[in-house]
């Protein structure tokens, strides 16, 4: 059970002066500030990929009975699950996991078949917005700042991130990502000093980790997120969990799937 306590909320004019500050800073410094800054109202979100576990482990340190959300999607690989689990015991730590609604998931799949995201990009968006976002709005009602994995080095769309943000997408709370500047070295390197688990995908060429069907080891030479939705040409290589993503095909499916209330 989460303790309720007062939310705390920053504008965006605070945001923007701390990211500034904390620009240069390690990310143990900056989820120190958010724990003092949110209590427990403060999160890890992760989808058990390496960056999510450094997290974890980090925040783990500093707070040892920190909150720890996962969207399971339906879709995951048994791997996944087998992080989890030896997450959850290795910390000794609850992970609240959320997962798609069910009648949402039905009609969606009576509508398009359980396997509608190789058929377009607006059907294959509007499976992750079912699958991941919509769970992902329910995680963080209770949540004054999220600590997310996400690196500029992943892709272009993730170039620019800062260490803290304003995530208008989720009511105006704060996102965290402590790792914003680190490189695929560090990340390595911090799993090896600490004997952090790692996923069982990787070793077998996995570099980005998702739902089972979208996901796919990648070849030598290839980008990280190449694994990803692999059959699509000129889309973004996101779900919409981390920025907003429309088209006039997605948002008419749904409104066709989910009703008036698809964006609350």
């Amino acid at each position: 059970m989460v303790e309720t306590i007062e939310s705390v909320r920053l504008d965006d004019l605070a945001v923007g002066e701390l990211a500034n500050f904390f620009d240069d800073a390690e990310p143990e410094e900056v989820m120190e500030w958010a724990f003092d800054r949110f209590g427990d109202r403060t999160a890890v979100v992760t989808s058990f990929q390496r960056e999510g576990m450094v997290l974890l482990d980090m925040a783990h340190r500093i707070k040892p009975n920190v909150r720890v959300i996962t969207v399971d999607t339906a879709r995951l690989p048994q791997e996944t699950y087998a992080l989890m689990q030896q997450a959850s015991d290795l910390y000794g730590i609850g992970i609240e996991t959320y997962f798609p609604d069910t009648d949402t998931v039905e009609r969606m799949i009576r509508r398009h078949g359980p396997n509608l995201f190789y058929k377009s990009v607006d059907l294959r968006l509007l499976c992750c917005h079912v699958r991941k976002v919509l769970p992902l709005q329910r995680a963080l009602e209770n949540v004054d700042c999220w600590i997310t994995g996400l690196r500029r080095e992943h892709w272009a769309t993730r170039a620019n991130l800062k260490k803290i943000e304003m995530d208008h997408d989720h009511d105006g709370i704060v996102k965290l990502i402590p790792l914003a500047d680190w490189t695929d070295q560090q990340v390595l390197d911090y799993i090896s000093k600490h004997n952090v688990p790692n996923h069982a995908l990787y070793d077998q060429s996995y570099t980005s980790i998702s739902c089972a069907p979208c996901t796919r080891a990648v070849q030598p030479g290839e980008a990280a997120r190449a694994g990803r939705w692999w059959w699509e040409k000129d889309a973004p290589k996101e779900c919409g969990m981390h920025c907003s993503i429309e088209t006039g095909g997605f948002e008419h499916e749904v409104e066709a799937i989910i009703g008036s209330n698809a964006h609350a």
